[in-house]
């Protein structure tokens, strides 16, 4: 059948269409970046360019968005605006069943952890904000009778991941220890890219009763930020460690550069840096029979290893970081790699 793929070119987007081409269905992707898979280049709030997009499609799934480093005008306009448009339009084309990414951003920073699907929407940024404003739109639309399955990832890691990430293995690369605030004993939970694809396949294939639903999608098997950091450090083959910093300076030092936009360390994975983060994926294990492969370390570690090769292959002119397969700049944090 043939599906259409919002955010077509980005990480998600492009190893979806890979996969869902691979299983017999036609990909028509629609992205603002020309590349391998995307038929359609154009903005999502473009409404005749959507119209065109989901004529004749049996499925969407909606994965364009804004990055947390955009402006905050951008992230409301491609977030919600986006989303709007992109649903008005499926509504339009009788599109039978239309998958949301959404992200467990939206809980915020909650208290309560594991965090179950049933939690609070408490966005604390323009991006959570954003992202919990498109859950309602989905869940209005879920609401007048289409089928909406509505999917909340935890940060996704793979091969194709740069962002923050490139920080990680370019420090463990050069030889270098590696900083994490406090003790580094914190949980925080990931997602490998293709349990997230095989979820997608998964959702786009099961009854109308079961893929109406909003699910939390995360590894089941994490450790703490410090061991899996070390574990990068380890493969690299330098004998470095990760090295703790007094937490509430290092909040203090980060937060000023983050204002001064000398830091791509955006506000809240500041704070979800200092406290436990993970969610229950206990529903999609029950209702959608789906189990991860993939632990934090083994998302990770794919992730560095295809990094060694990717970084050398990447076109030059530097990097803007605008989206989650480019290297961030670090701003001043690069300085502080010589006391490192």
């Amino acid at each position: 059948m043939v599906i259409t793929i919002t955010g077509a070119a980005g990480m998600l987007g492009s190893r979806l269409a890979e996969r869902l081409t691979a299983d017999g269905h036609r990909v028509r992707g629609v992205d603002l970046r020309a590349a391998p898979g995307v038929e359609l280049v154009g903005d999502i709030r473009d409404r005749a360019l959507m119209d065109r997009a989901l004529h004749g499609s049996a499925a969407l799934v909606h994965a364009a968005a804004a990055l947390p480093s955009y402006p905050d005008e951008q992230i409301r306009s491609i977030i919600v605006g986006g989303t709007e448009n992109v649903f008005a339009a499926a509504r339009a084309a009788r599109t039978p069943r239309v998958v949301h990414i959404s992200s467990t951003a939206v809980y915020g920073l909650p208290q309560r952890v594991p965090t179950p699907e049933a939690h609070p929407r408490e966005p604390v940024d323009t991006y959570s904000r954003a992202k919990a404003a498109a859950e309602e739109i989905a869940e209005r639309h879920r609401a007048e009778g289409m089928c909406v399955p509505i999917l909340r990832p935890k940060t996704f890691v793979g091969p194709g991941r740069m962002g923050l990430f490139s920080m990680l293995f370019e420090w463990a690369e050069e030889g270098r220890n590696f900083p994490v605030l406090g003790k580094g004993d914190v949980r925080i939970q990931m997602f490998g890219i293709d349990d997230l694809t095989d979820a997608v396949t998964t959702v786009l294939a099961a009854p109308d009763p079961v893929a109406n639903d909003t699910y939390n999608l995360a590894a089941a098997e994490f450790r703490t930020l410090r061991e899996d950091f070390q574990a990068v450090l380890d493969a690299a083959g330098h004998g470095k460690r990760v090295i703790g910093l007094p937490a509430r300076p290092a909040l203090t030092v980060l937060a000023g550069l983050q204002r001064a936009r000398l830091s791509p360390v955006y506000g809240r994975l500041l704070h979800k840096l200092t406290g436990d983060s993970y969610v229950s994926i206990d529903k999609a294990a029950d209702r959608l029979g789906f189990t991860p492969r993939l632990s934090n370390q083994d998302a990770i570690l794919r992730t560095y290893e295809w990094w060694r090769t990717a970084r050398h292959e990447r076109p030059g002119g530097g990097s803007t970081g605008r989206t989650s397969r480019d290297p961030w700049s670090q701003g001043l944090l690069s300085a502080a790699k010589i006391f490192f």
